[in-house]
């Protein structure tokens, strides 16, 4: 009996934890397309599209993080070794969307911290030319 309520309880928390991944990604989306369509009735330059693409970038990578949650406590009773192989790939993908999402994140975030995507003032040289160190 103890095991069953354990059971019903962690099935509530993977419930309530993908809805609220899936709540995240579905905001951003709307909250991003709202932006995209004022920024592109305001302006014309694809720059100004950069910060909106990535503010969807962030919430898509937090709401796959409580997606990735749900699945973890999906198998926390009791797994069988089919669903801790599936956790496994479900992980992998998971994991390899976020850090290829964090990594374009980065990406732009550096470009907009120069106007030319080059070396940010604070590490410039004197002449405007990148040392490399800080």
């Amino acid at each position: 009996m103890p095991e069953e309520l354990l059971a019903r309880v962690v099935q509530v928390l993977v419930t309530v934890v993908e809805a609220v991944g899936a709540a995240v990604i579905f905001v951003g989306a709307v909250w991003t397309a709202g932006r995209f369509m004022v920024a592109g009735i305001r302006h014309r330059s694809a720059a100004v599209f950069t910060p909106i693409r990535l503010s969807l970038g962030r919430f898509l990578t937090l709401g796959l993080e409580f997606q990735l949650a749900a699945d973890i406590l999906r198998t926390a009773v009791s797994p069988t070794f089919g669903q801790l192989g599936r956790l496994a790939a479900i992980a992998t993908i998971r994991t390899a969307l976020n850090y290829f999402l964090g990594r374009e994140i980065r990406q732009e975030q550096r470009q907009l911290g120069t106007p030319d995507g080059g070396v940010p003032a604070e590490r410039a040289g004197p002449a405007g030319e990148g040392t490399g160190r800080r």
